[in-house]
C-alpha cells in the first residue's frame, strides 16, 4: 500500500488500508491489481479523475489534423493561372496540409496524357523547396493525380 504523500506503507490488510484511508478522508484506489499482492494507494479518486481528462483535452487541444486539399487544373493552363494555384499550394503545405494535384482530361485531351504529366512534373519543379511527393502521377479515369506533403 502507498499512502498519500506516496510513501510505500508495506502490505497491510484490505481493512486496516480502508481505515487509513478513512481517517485522512480520501479514498482507497487499486493501481496494479495483476501484481502481487496488489498494489493499492490512497488518494482523491476524483482529483485524480479530473487530473487525466485535463491532461487528454490539452493534448487535444494541441493536436493538428492535417487536411487534404485539393487543387484542379487543365492541361492547357496559363502561366499566370498555373502561378496563382501554384501559391495557394504552398499556402496549404505550409500550414501542414496535404495537397492533392488533380489534372481534368476533357473530351480528346486524354489522347496527349504526356502533355498533363509535364504540368504535373512542372508542379514538382516549383514546389520542390517546400513539398515532396507522397504520391506518384496516377491516371484516375480522365484525371491524373498526384499528392504532395511537407517537406521535413
Amino acid at each position: 500500500m502507498v499512502n498519500k504523500e506516496g510513501e510505500q506503507i508495506g502490505i497491510v490488510p484490505i481493512e486496516k488500508a480502508m481505515e487509513f484511508a478513512d481517517e485522512v478522508k480520501l479514498d482507497l484506489v487499486e493501481v496494479a491489481p495483476n501484481s502481487q499482492p496488489p498494489v493499492c494507494r490512497i488518494m482523491d479518486f476524483g482529483k485524480y479523475k479530473y487530473e487525466i481528462s485535463k491532461k487528454t483535452k490539452l493534448a487535444h487541444k494541441h493536436r493538428r489534423t492535417s487536411h487534404v486539399k485539393e487543387i484542379k487544373m487543365r492541361s492547357e493552363i496559363s502561366d499566370h493561372d498555373f502561378n496563382f494555384k501554384i501559391k495557394h499550394a504552398i499556402e496549404f503545405v505550409k500550414r501542414g496540409d496535404k495537397v492533392k494535384f488533380t489534372l481534368v482530361f476533357r473530351g480528346r485531351e486524354i489522347l496527349h496524357k504526356e502533355i498533363g504529366e509535364n504540368v504535373l512534373k512542372r508542379i514538382t519543379e516549383t514546389l520542390q523547396d517546400v513539398a515532396v511527393i507522397e504520391s506518384q502521377i496516377r491516371n484516375e479515369g480522365n484525371n491524373l493525380t498526384m499528392i504532395m506533403i511537407q517537406k521535413s
